[in-house]
This record gives structure tokens, C-alpha cells and sequence, in this order.
């Protein structure tokens, strides 16, 4: 684990504690003796992942959380949250692309009222610094690669639109009130407790799955799409760091949180083939089936994270070989 400026116990708030990145912030927060309040409405998170971290902690570390359940789109359920929170780290949201296509007034609802509302009670609340989760999606159309932060193109998706709008609101809460916000634009995080149920699942949990269940896995497109996937504990490492620097330079920014590498969905297939195939020796011949691209999906990315490991101290502990090893065996367990 890295080592963060923690010399007392702060409280803070995570929205979107029961889901997959926010339910690893708490773990990795209590494991700090840090005070959490948790707030979730189970939209897309799951009793589950808590009912995971309570037993990954000691009785003390899960007495220092507070949670409660409600939606960011209520006003006083926002305000109420952040009562006596020093730091925010806003992971709610609606976060499937398809969804977002096929429910523009959802994800707007979600992602651009409820980002507002969260905002509005932090700075009622006096919070210190605000950290949001963005999305490599804002690049859109952009065919500049590496991804750099100052380089976006047109949104190709309402998801990616709202993420913007989040960006564009923090930017106008900092120079009219003052608040310091920080923006983090994830790139394909993936790791233990990501859902691999449902229409919306992302690839790598999905794949796991299938793979595990000796079902075919479906490849969008030509399979030469390329992401740049993170590891869940890199993604935490972002987040810590960026709740917690004291570089004045460092805040009222928004930076990419990845690896700085591309990977293909071809090869990440036999990547998780292999991985998967010690716990299922049946899928050591298997091959993915493709299909048509997926409407709003970009077709390459890759990042740049020189800015985020300059102004943060961002460093990426885990590559996607050794984040897919642990993954692994996540999910035979779950499945």
C-alpha cells in the first residue's frame, strides 16, 4: 500500500460507497484509520461489496464507518452526507455508455443534477477539497494520442457529455466560491467486486465470467480496439493522492488516471484466457466470437499520466498482467 500524508483521521465522504470503486475506497481508507461516511441508493451497488469490506477490516477500522442510504439527485439527503466531511470523493454516478444511449434524461438526471447537488452541499458544508470521478470518455472523437488532458474532441455519447459538464461545473464552483475540486478521468478501471452481472457489465468482468462459465466471449467490432486498462489499487492510489496533496498547483485541475498503455481487446482476451484457465482447464482452446461495433464506444485510447504523476505523485503500482492475476481469483470466488 502507499504511503499517504496521514498523520490524523480525517472524515470523508464517498458516494457510490456499495460499488465497485467506491466500496475499494473505503477499504483501503479504513485500513488508514480514516472516518468514512458512505453514501449509496444500491442503483448499481451491491450490499455485497460492504458486507466484503467489513470482513477485509478489523471490527475498529469498520466502527469509523457511517453509512447511509440515498440518492444524490435529493438535495438534503446531499447536504446531510456531507455534514462534517473534510474531503469528498464523488464516485456516483450512472456510469454505463449503452445506458446513457438509450436514457439520455437518466444519465443527466444522475451525473449532471446529482454532480450539482453534491457540489452545492459541499460548499454549504465547508468541505476542504472535493475529488471527482471523471472518464476518459470526454476525449470523444479526439484522435490525439496519448490522451493529454488539454486535447478533447466532440462527446459521442450522453455518458461522456455529462462527464464534461461535471468538469466545466467544477471549474465554475472554484473561481465563483472558491472550492478546491479535483477531477480524475479514469481510463478502464477494472479489479475485484466489478459487477460482471447484467446488460452493462464492462468487458473484463464480463469476460471472467463467461470464461468461467465456459460461455463464448463477444468482441465488438474487429478486436484492434485498444483501452488503457488500470488496476483498481492505482485507481485508489489517484484518488488518496489527490484528496490529500498540498501542492496549490496540484488543485482546480483535472488529470488521467491509467497506465499509459494500450492494450488491444484481442490480446486482452488471451490474457484472461490464461489466467482463467488454471481454474478452468476447459477454455485452453477457446476463441471469441465478433460482432458490430457498439454505438458510442471510442476506438482507440491510451493516455498520457505525465501530468498526474508530476502535480500528484501519481505512480501506478500494478500493470494489467499482475491486476488481471488478482482479478482472477476474485472472481472464481465470486462466481
Amino acid at each position: 500500500m502507499m504511503l499517504y500524508n496521514l498523520t490524523d483521521s480525517k472524515t470523508w465522504l464517498v458516494t457510490g460507497v456499495a460499488g465497485f470503486i467506491g466500496s475499494n475506497l473505503l477499504e483501503n481508507l479504513l485500513k488508514l484509520n480514516q472516518k468514512v461516511v458512505g453514501l449509496d441508493n444500491f442503483f448499481s451497488g451491491h450490499t455485497r461489496n460492504l458486507d466484503e469490506v467489513q470482513k477485509l477490516v478489523t471490527p475498529d477500522q469498520w466502527k469509523r464507518f457511517n453509512f447511509m442510504e440515498g440518492d444524490i439527485r435529493d438535495e438534503n439527503t446531499c447536504k446531510k452526507a456531507c455534514e462534517s466531511v473534510g474531503i469528498v470523493l464523488h464516485q456516483a454516478a450512472l456510469g454505463s455508455v449503452p445506458l446513457s444511449v438509450e436514457n439520455p434524461g437518466l444519465a443527466n438526471d444522475i451525473n449532471v443534477k446529482g454532480f450539482v447537488n453534491m457540489l452545492s452541499a459541499s460548499k454549504d458544508a465547508g468541505v476542504k477539497r472535493f475529488v471527482y470521478a471523471s472518464s476518459s470518455a470526454v476525449y470523444g472523437d479526439s484522435d490525439h494520442l496519448p490522451a493529454t488532458e488539454t486535447i478533447i474532441g466532440r462527446s459521442i455519447s450522453p455518458y461522456a457529455t455529462t462527464k464534461y459538464i461535471n468538469e466545466l461545473y467544477a471549474d465554475v464552483f472554484a473561481i465563483t466560491y472558491g472550492m478546491k475540486c479535483i477531477g480524475l478521468r479514469y481510463f478502464n478501471v477494472f479489479g475485484p467486486r466489478q459487477d460482471p452481472n447484467g446488460a452493462y457489465a464492462a468487458v473484463i468482468p464480463q469476460w471472467f465470467s463467461d470464461l468461467l462459465t465456459n460461455k463464448t466471449v463477444n468482441i465488438n467490432g474487429d478486436g484492434k480496439t485498444t483501452r488503457d486498462f488500470c488496476y483498481i489499487d492505482n485507481c485508489v492510489q489517484a484518488n488518496l493522492l489527490a484528496g490529500l496533496t498540498d501542492n496549490p498547483n496540484a488543485v482546480n485541475q483535472v488529470y488521467n488516471v491509467s497506465l499509459g498503455l494500450e492494450t488491444s481487446l484481442n490480446d486482452l482476451f488471451y490474457i484472461i484466457r490464461d489466467r482463467v484457465e488454471p481454474y478452468n482447464p476447459e477454455v485452453s482452446t477457446a476463441a471469441p466470437a465478433y460482432r458490430d461495433f457498439r454505438s458510442g464506444d471510442i476506438r482507440f485510447s491510451y493516455a498520457d499520466i505525465s501530468k498526474t504523476s508530476k502535480l500528484l505523485g501519481y505512480a501506478p503500482e500494478y500493470s494489467v498482467l499482475e491486476g488481471l492475476q488478482k482479478a482472477a481469483q476474485w472472481y472464481f470466488d465470486f462466481l
